[in-house]
């Protein structure tokens, strides 16, 4: 935690920006044992996390709005269906669902990330890291989880939301459920996967079914309660 005497610049900026000074560049080969160290720390910290569920939202949500509230009651009810809540441990709707399950008695995962305005875990994580590459901290989002919901959010919601899609699609993780929680919000996006894309033959039937979209709480722990007990019975 480096705080105000951190650089303006990133860990990522500086590994993927080939402009950078040479002495940066040659010794890139040295980062891997960084990113090594990191992918250990990481599963080190989490190894004992219980079944959780990963959900993401901005970190520009207000306290005192709808949409903060709804994420706090969706951390409270993931706690009282035994699920921990893991979020990117920001503020906003991360900071409400770290919240509502911390209330709830469960498991509070907040998992950071280096950025150039560092704003901080928020105060209701309970096991939190910071991490310094995406790609380390998108792994951790995934492994550890058993179920994605999306609350709205902006680009890095989106990020997270097809990583996830993508690999539910090519079977590199297995009984997955994506849900995206907000019909007005996302209800366009979900509507363009099914009325252009798949029309268009980019994505098939089963790909249009990877997501369920939903304004219900209750509805939303279904698909992740059904999804952990099929996964259950092949474990």
């Amino acid at each position: 935690m480096r705080r105000d005497s951190r650089s303006g610049d990133t860990t990522d900026q500086r590994l993927l920006d080939s402009r950078g000074p040479a002495d940066w560049v040659h010794t890139d080969q040295w980062r891997v044992l960084r990113i090594q160290s990191e992918f250990v720390e990481g599963f080190t910290a989490l190894a004992d996390v219980p079944r959780a569920v990963t959900v993401f939202g901005s970190a520009r949500t207000s306290q005192d709005s709808e949409e903060y509230e709804t994420g706090r009651k969706l951390g409270a009810a993931l706690a009282a269906a035994g699920f921990a809540a893991i979020t990117g441990g920001g503020p906003g709707t991360m900071e409400a669902v770290n919240r509502g399950a911390s209330e709830g008695g469960a498991l509070s995962v907040g998992l950071g990330i280096e950025l150039p305005m560092e704003q901080g875990l928020n105060p209701w994580v309970d096991l939190g890291m910071d991490f310094r590459y995406f790609f380390v901290r998108k792994t951790m989002f995934i492994k550890y989880a058993q179920a994605f919901i999306c609350l709205p959010g902006g680009f890095g919601t989106l990020d997270e939301l097809f990583e996830a899609l993508t690999l539910v699609q090519t079977k590199k993780v297995t009984k997955f459920p994506v849900v995206l929680f907000g019909t007005e919000y996302w209800g366009g996006l979900y509507h363009w996967l099914r009325d252009v894309m798949l029309p268009e033959g980019k994505i098939n039937k089963h790909d249009a079914g990877l997501l369920h979209l939903t304004d219900d709480i209750d509805d939303a722990l279904r698909v992740v309660g059904e999804a952990y007990q099929a996964w259950e019975e092949t474990h």
